[in-house]
């Protein structure tokens, strides 16, 4: 679906975009526009954003900092 008509993005670009690393909105200004413009896609823009890292934090797996369970001394 189309976010920013004004630059043709759509929320697969912007889900992309975060998953290669831009995780604020000025990220996504800058390499795609959006926002750039008249700033009617701003809000959409943002709710994809926070969609997309909020699916992206639910996803990753536990750290190696973390304590196991069963660890033996």
């Amino acid at each position: 679906m189309y976010i920013c008509i004004c630059k043709g993005v759509t929320d697969s670009a912007i889900r992309e975009a975060v998953i290669q690393g831009a995780d604020r909105m000025r990220d996504l200004k800058a390499c795609l526009g959006v926002a750039g413009q008249c700033g009617l896609c701003a809000c959409h823009t943002k709710e994809v954003l926070d969609q997309t890292r909020m699916e992206q934090s639910q996803a990753e797996p536990l750290s190696s900092n973390t304590p196991h369970l069963y660890q033996t001394a």
